[in-house]
């Protein structure tokens, strides 16, 4: 019923326009699947123009994909002449940065639809004339594969090859994806997705910043052990993502990074599967959502991947996320 939806919007509000809109420093899944739901709409609707837009542009990665697909991505857009507006693998509207508040007075007058994979924030979800959220799915890009299929249309060569990197690079290569997540894979190689190739597009060598970043989190890393779990909290002021990944290869089941830049917080959340499992914890609505609120900001995320946005200290960034996880073990009262 997603695809009937959409056409009846479209319909009603005689789009001409069609604004799809990505988070700030937009990733993998963001950008391809804002990509192909383009063409998606496209064919949906003749005559459509679609203009793809990330906050403050997309990461360093998903413009290497980008040129690779010859798709175009603008971080700025005039929001007041869209016709329709759709926030792709994006779930509250301070992740659109400056555009959020002029995204938030169009939505009063134009249909505002969200395509997502993360649970949409209540103040966003409340604008919103659809919301196509699907939680348990891994990617949002096999929620747009879907739409194709409910439409009856096939992506084309360009569109298979990004929905497949989108869904490899959230699944982190697969090794998270579901049942549903494979058939999808396989109906997109079958449409010509070179697999192998499409995987070396997504490795890149590390920056040496990026590997100082790494280096100086673990430098200040200080370590918590709660009932066998062990908790690794630092901070640096750039490749927070990165840095709380190293921190899990090296041991930790829990690693918070906190980073600050111009007044702006940002935090990173991640924990093993395991960690997950055995405690019941969804870092994305037990630490990073209430975590965004204390921070004066918003939160959420995945099960074992989040993050926050917000101002305040940095050290009462980190206490409050360590109380937040403690606050979850003491419910599950789970050990390691």
């Amino acid at each position: 019923m997603s695809v009937r939806e959409i056409v009846g919007l479209l319909q009603e509000a005689d789009a001409e326009k069609a604004l799809l809109l990505c988070h700030h420093n937009a990733d993998p899944d963001a950008v391809c699947s804002a990509y192909a739901l383009a063409g998606l709409l496209r064919r949906l609707r003749g005559g459509l123009s679609v203009e793809l837009v990330a906050a403050q542009g997309p990461s360093k990665l998903s413009k290497r994909l980008l040129e690779h697909l010859e798709a175009e991505f603008v971080d700025y857009a005039d929001v007041e002449a869209a016709d329709v507006m759709f926030l792709v693998d994006t779930n509250n509207l301070r992740q659109l940065e400056d555009l959020g508040p002029v995204v938030a007075r169009q939505a009063s007058k134009v249909p505002l639809i969200i395509v997502d994979h993360h649970a949409p924030h209540p103040e966003t979800e409340r604008i919103a004339r659809l919301c196509i959220v699907r939680e348990d799915y891994t990617s949002t890009c096999e929620i747009v594969y879907e739409l194709f299929e409910e439409a009856g249309f096939k992506p084309s060569p360009k569109e298979a090859l990004a929905l497949f990197l989108g869904m490899a690079y959230d699944t982190r290569h697969f090794s998270i994806a579901r049942a549903e997540t494979f058939r999808i894979a396989a109906g997109l190689v079958q449409l010509g997705v070179d697999v192998s190739g499409a995987l070396r597009l997504l490795t890149t060598p590390m920056e040496l910043s990026e590997r100082i970043a790494r280096l100086k989190a673990c430098q200040r890393m200080r370590l918590e052990q709660v009932g066998g779990w062990i908790i690794a909290l630092s901070h640096v002021s750039a490749y927070q993502a990165s840095a709380a990944r190293a921190l899990l290869s090296l041991g930790a089941h829990v690693a918070v990074v906190a980073g600050k830049k111009d007044e702006q917080l940002q935090v990173s959340l991640r924990c093993t599967e395991e960690f997950h499992e055995r405690t019941g914890i969804h870092l994305g609505v037990d630490v990073a959502k209430p975590l965004g609120e204390h921070i004066g900001g918003m939160g959420g995320g995945h099960p074992t991947s989040a993050g926050a946005n917000g101002k305040g200290e940095l050290e009462d960034c980190l206490e409050k996320a360590l109380e937040l996880i403690k606050d979850g073990l003491r419910r599950g009262k789970s050990e390691a």
